[in-house]
């Protein structure tokens, strides 16, 4: 059955025509590598290159020819990878997290964050036929050094040696979409082992068994962490977790929808301002709203949970209900997307109705991919 018609046909013209013809033609270097921000008059700004970004930008490219792109793809996916590939990796096997336009490193640090997205990039490589063994081989190097130099006694990751606290839950929901993107794909070890491992970290020690929320921020054992950031509860990560909570179900053989429905019904009951009809940054472990602004990636990340547990859905009210939080998300969405430019993006959405004018992050690209992905899919348009 199609799900939101009208929607993916505007999605897929504002993808197809505007958004990748655009990030390709003014968002990659010449030099290599791709642009952190296209500005909202449309020229490129000029500034240092995060190793999230490179990542980012060649997996979407991957997507969009996975979809149906006709246009160069290859190309733009291998402009970012061979980038990547040339100037972050680390003698040891792990990614440092920036470099100059020109390549040159400027931060040595392997940032717990940095890696989960090299190794997702990695995996849609090797889907996309965009190289061999040599993929598999760094991204197993990187996960066994993760393991031996930066593996905690109860389980995930440490954020750096030495020790750096507070541990962080954002790290580990990438580095299990990574590690699921790589069974998907076909090559389990160790990425199965790995995303096991997470999946019952958060069963275990990341979710408030008293709401059912994920946590931000935790000590060294994985406890909450003390004060204000233990109570931390981001609406966009119950969404992206309860997204790969259900998605551990087809990869790996894990049942954890339950904890996946209640996660997001957290996230929906709490996070959504209802004169934006949006998902706002930040709620307390009560629920109570800390952060009023409404980031971009949040919407993708509601409008594509909503999608997809709709489309599972069996009860025809409870179905009813998640197709409507998809249609207000995707309105949401296309508020972020009404600029001058076509296919640029503001990222935040403030308290009193105006958006932030600042120029277009790169790295939500990758976010406004997975999501559009499912709405394309959810419509029979891919």
């Amino acid at each position: 059955m199609a799900l939101l018609e009208a929607q993916a046909r505007w999605a897929r013209e504002w993808l197809f025509d505007a958004a990748l013809p655009l990030w390709w033609s003014v968002g990659a270097d010449s030099a290599g590598g791709f642009h952190e921000k296209i500005a909202l008059d449309g020229t490129p700004v000029a500034a240092s290159r995060r190793l999230r970004v490179q990542a980012r930008q060649a997996y979407a490219y991957m997507e969009g020819g996975r979809l149906g792109w006709d246009g160069p793809w290859r190309e733009a996916a291998r402009h970012g990878l061979d980038f990547l590939l040339a100037h972050y990796r680390r003698p040891d096997g792990l990614f440092r997290t920036l470099v100059a336009p020109d390549g040159q490193p400027l931060d040595e640090t392997a940032d717990l964050y940095d890696q989960a997205f090299v190794l997702f990039a990695l995996a849609h490589a090797h889907t996309a036929g965009l190289g061999g063994d040599e993929l598999i081989a760094a991204a197993r190097t990187l996960v066994i050094q993760l393991q031996a130099e930066r593996g905690n006694p109860v389980g995930g990751f440490e954020e750096a040696r030495p020790r750096v606290l507070p541990l962080r839950s954002n790290p580990h929901m990438h580095l299990l979409e990574a590690n699921l993107a790589w069974v998907a794909a076909g090559v389990a070890e160790p990425f199965a082992d790995v995303a096991r491992g997470i999946v019952a970290l958060a069963a275990t020690r990341l979710i408030d068994p008293e709401t059912g929320a994920i946590g931000e921020y935790y000590d060294g054992d994985w406890r909450f962490a003390a004060g204000e950031s233990g109570g931390v509860r981001e609406p966009g990560h119950q969404f992206e977790w309860a997204y790969l909570l259900d998605h551990v179900g087809p990869v790996l053989g894990l049942d954890h929808r339950a904890a996946s429905r209640r996660m997001y019904g957290f996230g929906a009951r709490f996070g959504i301002d209802r004169v934006r009809k949006a998902a706002v940054f930040a709620l307390d472990a009560t629920g109570q709203v800390s952060d009023p602004r409404a980031r971009l990636w949040a919407q993708t990340e509601r409008l594509r949970t909503a999608l997809i547990f709709a489309a599972a859905e069996t009860d025809a009210d409870t179905r009813a209900a998640y197709v409507a939080a998809a249609e207000e998300a995707f309105a949401a969405l296309q508020a972020y997307l009404d600029v001058p430019v076509r296919g640029l993006w503001h990222d935040q959405w403030l308290a009193d109705g105006s958006f932030v004018e600042e120029a277009a992050p790169a790295s939500s690209f990758y976010h406004i991919l997975s999501a559009l992905a499912v709405l394309l899919q959810a419509d029979g348009a891919a």
